[in-house]
């Protein structure tokens, strides 16, 4: 939250080519937060609260220490028999279902939702939120909004009548911009819908992905990880940075610094000592670019993530996870194979 008002994008301003005092200030900023970090409490600049809702965020571009815009992460309350204030934005918005049950109007069309499923706000969409039932309903939202403010896309606010009605002329339908079939896609995530997969990152559920082309959500990808008692994800480096939510379970995280070392080519130097984050149910816990990571279980408990990435790094020609030990599951269960064979 920034001193005078909400933060939608924030800039870099150097007097040198060089940009590394700006990532070792985000390197040193601290990646664990729990339900004590409130860095805005959507009094300012925001849409979609109601005298009943509740809106809270907790990784934002305003944030005292910045950590990342690459993606925004924010929980909604909606307590029995509520809904929040109907908005529309042009940013796209992916919403976990933390707690309870209750549905969406989007565009004027209906979309029930219960915990554990994923649902999506699409692009260009005027939207609101119903609980309307005994049990309060909890929310996880995760957004790349800063992505559609890059790119000049900010058309958003609340429902009423346009500025200047005198200047324009009758109404033409918005959607005749958008991606061909993007109207058949779907809008909600099921359990049904997804499968558990042994992976070299451990035992995952994708929710959202490229490969899933028949989703209507393009720039927050998301999916689950369930790590048993006493293990450990496979140790993995990638460009793109990702906020972790602690879904159950505790635990923690090991992270290496990779600085790059400019010779005849860009060569990748990994620090030899990480750093290491504990995690408790409840926390995010957040994974800065260009970063060596693993994730561990504490004994006893086992540890369950929910990973959410940008997109965007995909279309920038980083689309691969290097993998430098896979999860200790993957290669029991290769070794049982081959065994098999």
């Amino acid at each position: 939250m920034g001193k005078k008002g909400r933060v939608f994008v924030r800039g870099l301003t150097s007097e040198t080519y060089g940009l590394g005092q700006f990532r070792q200030a985000q390197l040193a900023a601290e990646r664990v937060r729990d339900d004590s970090v409130v860095v805005d409490d959507a009094k300012v600049g925001h849409s979609g609260d109601s005298e009943k809702s509740r809106t809270w965020w907790r990784i934002g571009p305003g944030d005292e220490d910045f950590l990342t815009q690459t993606l925004q992460v924010h929980f909604v309350e909606l307590p029995p028999h509520s809904s929040n204030r109907g908005h529309g934005h042009q940013n796209e918005a992916s919403f976990y279902i933390l707690e309870g049950a209750g549905y969406e109007i989007h565009d004027d069309q209906r979309y029930d939702w219960k915990a554990g499923e994923l649902v999506f706000v699409h692009t260009d969409s005027v939207h609101r939120h119903y609980n309307p039932y005994d049990e309060k309903a909890v929310a996880l939202v995760m957004k790349a909004k800063c992505t559609w403010m890059f790119l000049g896309l900010l058309q958003q606010g609340r429902g009423g009548p346009i500025e200047r009605p005198d200047e324009f002329g009758e109404r033409e339908d918005w959607s005749r911009i958008w991606t061909d079939g993007v109207l058949e896609r779907k809008k909600v995530v099921r359990q049904e819908d997804t499968v558990w997969e042994t992976t070299p990152m451990g035992r995952v559920r994708v929710l959202n992905s490229p490969e899933r082309t028949d989703l209507r959500q393009f720039s927050v990808d998301v999916f689950e990880l369930d790590i048993p008692a006493g293990s450990h994800s496979g140790k993995h480096w990638k460009m793109a940075d990702e906020v972790l939510y602690v879904l159950d379970g505790s635990g923690y995280s090991l992270h290496w610094e990779v600085q790059e070392e400019i010779a005849e080519k860009y060569y990748a130097r990994v620090a030899k000592t990480p750093t290491r984050h504990e995690i408790t149910k409840g926390d995010t816990l957040y994974v800065p670019q260009n970063t060596i990571a693993v994730h561990y279980a504490a004994d006893g408990t086992p540890l369950r993530l929910l990973s959410a990435q940008n997109r965007m790094f995909k279309h920038l020609g980083y689309d691969k996870v290097h993998y430098f030990e896979n999860a200790p599951e993957y290669t029991g269960e290769l070794a049982e194979a081959a065994s098999a064979v």
